[in-house]
C-alpha cells in the first residue's frame, strides 16, 4: 500500500470480524486501496478450520505463490499444492536445513521454482505481466496534514509533541492523524509515537 499498489485481503473470518483485532487501521486502509473478500458468513469466528479453505482462495487470485518457509505439515504447504492444482506456479525459498525448511526444500524436490531473488519470479511470469507501468501518483496534502507532517520530519515525535509543535486543536491532530495513517503517510508506533513515511521518491503537494 506504501507502495501505491494494489492489497486483497482474504480472511479466514465474516467480513465483519476483523482478526487480530489491533488491525482495524490496516483493513481500513485496504479497503481503500483494494478490497477485503470472505466467502464466510457474516459473524463467523477466525476458527482454525477456516484457513486452509481460505487458502485455496489466495493462490487462486495469484500468478503465482511464493513459501518462504514450511514445515513438514504446514497451512503454507496446503497452499502450495492447492497453487499447483490450480495451475498457478509455485516459487520456493531455500534455507538451512531445519525444521522449517524441510517443506520448502520439498516442494523444490517436486518442481517449485528455487526463488533466491525478485528476478527469479519475474523471470518465470514475466510474459503474463502487463509491461506498461502506470506512473505513481502524487501525494496531496491538505494544508492540516502538511503542518503536520512537518512536525514529523526526520524523527519519530509523540502525540503531545505534534500538537504543542503544531498549535493545532487536540482533536484536529487526532483525526487527522488518523486520515494519514490510513492512507499510509504516516505511521503509528507504540506509546502514541508518530513517523512520517518515506514516500519513495513520490512527489508531495499541498492542496491550496
Amino acid at each position: 500500500m506504501r507502495a501505491g499498489g494494489r492489497t486483497i485481503a482474504v480472511l479466514g473470518s465474516g467480513i465483519d470480524v476483523v482478526y487480530p483485532s489491533e488491525h482495524h487501521a490496516l483493513f481500513r486502509a485496504i479497503l481503500g486501496h483494494g478490497a477485503v473478500v470472505s466467502e464466510l458468513p457474516m459473524g463467523t469466528q477466525p476458527d482454525a478450520e477456516n484457513f486452509p479453505n481460505r487458502n485455496r482462495i489466495i493462490s487462486g487470485l495469484t500468478l503465482g505463490t511464493l513459501i518462504v518457509e514450511a514445515a513438514e505439515k504446514s497451512g503454507s504447504l496446503i497452499t502450495a499444492t492447492l497453487a499447483m492444482e490450480q495451475g498457478r506456479e509455485v516459487f520456493a525459498v531455500p534455507g538451512t536445513v531445519g525444521e522449517r525448511t524441510r517443506g520448502t526444500h520439498r516442494l523444490i524436490r517436486d518442481g517449485a521454482k528455487l526463488t533466491e531473488r525478485v528476478e527469479d519470479i519475474v523471470e518465470e511470469i514475466a510474459p503474463q505481466l502487463c509491461t506498461r507501468t502506470a506512473p505513481r501518483p502524487a501525494v496531496v496534502l491538505t494544508p492540516t496534514e502538511a503542518a503536520i507532517v512537518d512536525c514529523l520530519r526526520h524523527e519519530t515525535v509523540h502525540i503531545d509533541d505534534i500538537i504543542a509543535r503544531s498549535g493545532l486543536p487536540p482533536a484536529t491532530v487526532l483525526h487527522t492523524l488518523l486520515g494519514m495513517e490510513l492512507t499510509g503517510v504516516v505511521q503509528q508506533l507504540p506509546g502514541k509515537f508518530f513517523i512520517a513515511v518515506p514516500l519513495d521518491g513520490r512527489r508531495v503537494r499541498t492542496q491550496d
